[in-house]
Order: C-alpha cells, then structure tokens, then sequence
C-alpha cells in the first residue's frame, strides 16, 4: 500500500513538472508570434514620394532662335555705327586742333598757349564723356528693344512647362547646372523654338 501511494506522489510530481513546461512552452510561443492587427501595429507606414520633374533648356540659345531677335540686332548695329561715326569725327576734330598746338605752341604768347591748353583739355574730356553717353545709351536702347522679346520668350518657356506638368525650368548657360537627371527631367528647348516660330 505504502509503494503504490509512493509510486502516485511521484506520478503526480512528474505531471505537475510536465504541465509547467507547457505553460512555458505556450507563453514563449504566443511572445514570438507578430502582431497582426493593423490597427496596433506600430510599424510606421512607407511614405509616397511624389516624382518630381523639371525642364531645362539654354536661354541664350532660344532667345537667339527668335525671329525678332535678328530685327533687333541689325538695328542696334545701325546704331551703334551712328555712335562710331561720331566718336571717330570728334577724335579727327581733337587730333587736328593738337597738332596745330604742337606746331605753333612755341611762338603764341603764354596767355594763347594757356587758352588753346584749356581748348584741348575740355575737348578731350567732352570725347570721354561723350564715349561713357553712348555706351550708356547702347545699353539702355538693347534693353528696351530686347525687353518685349524676352516676355515673349517667359511666356513660351511657361507654356511648355505647364504642356508637361512641371514645376521648375532650368536655365542651362554659363554651366550652372553641371548634371540634370535625365530620367526626372525633359529637355524643352526644340518646343519652345517651334513655339516661338508659329508665334510671330
């Protein structure tokens, strides 16, 4: 009787051992199972990236292209020779009058030579300022006549631009843009050339 009670008590021992390990067992299972409820997940979400795109084109390139831009430079060439036909008949006047100083400055009394020193001195400093005038006012005159065609030229750039949804046109002179991504970008200077020409 005393060994069968014995025999139970390590039965029981040994079940109550077995039972625990399975417990355990369970608990680590059920901590190495993920999580699939979306809504306590805590992973954060891939965000969008929206792919953006932009144009690039040479300036210079497409304003010379114009029609107009020819117009213009033939008549700032007009101009501009007005100013050397003047700016040489002046020097011819001042060369003139210096030689003829040279040659008579050793026989005019002291106040003619300081009369005819003044002459030239006011002479030639009229010629600098002349020559600073003109230029100031080929620029100015390249300006306005260039302005009307540069607004047309932003607004044929825009009108491609939009053509392709993008959100910036890249001005490609004076190597400002070393590297442009192909694949993110579109080249618009044949578009705004074929624009431009139908849009005289």
């Amino acid at each position: 009787m005393r060994k069968v009670f014995f025999t139970f008590i390590i039965a029981s021992l040994w079940l109550s051992s077995q039972a625990q390990t399975v417990v355990t067992d369970t608990t680590d299972t059920e901590s190495q199972i993920p999580n699939l409820n979306p809504s306590t997940d805590r992973r954060t979400p891939a965000t969008d990236t929206r792919e953006i795109i932009m144009g690039y084109l040479s300036y210079d390139v497409a304003l010379q292209q114009m029609p107009q831009y020819a117009i213009v430079e033939a008549k700032m060439k007009e101009l501009r020779q007005q100013f050397d036909a003047e700016m040489k008949r002046v020097e011819s006047d001042f060369n003139q009058k210096y030689e003829a100083f040279l040659e008579g400055q050793r026989n005019y009394p002291r106040t003619i030579l300081l009369k005819r020193q003044n002459e030239l001195q006011q002479l030639l400093q009229q010629n600098i300022e002349f020559k600073q005038q003109a230029q100031e006012e080929l620029r100015k005159a390249r300006e306005e006549a260039m302005m009307p065609l540069r607004e047309r030229l932003n607004e044929a750039i825009a009108t491609v631009a939009r053509r392709h949804h993008l959100i910036l046109a890249v001005n490609t002179d004076s190597n400002a843009c070393p590297f442009i991504d192909p694949d993110t970008s579109v080249a618009l200077q044949e578009e705004v050339r074929e624009l431009l020409s139908k849009t005289r």
